[in-house]
């Protein structure tokens, strides 16, 4: 799989969640990230199906 990298800002009190959830998943925070789009996108997908 092709990796892209990019710049993402965040508002503090989102980064803060994302730091958390990250050390208690025991995962990077760009792992984490990933994990958010891609249940977004299986969720999306769900929907169109029906």
């Amino acid at each position: 799989m092709e990796k892209k990298q990019f710049k993402l800002n965040l508002p503090a009190d989102v980064k803060a969640w994302l730091a958390e959830q990250a050390k208690n998943n025991l995962r990077s925070q760009s792992q984490e990230v990933v994990l958010a789009l891609r249940e977004k996108m299986t969720a999306q997908e769900i929907v169109a199906q029906k």
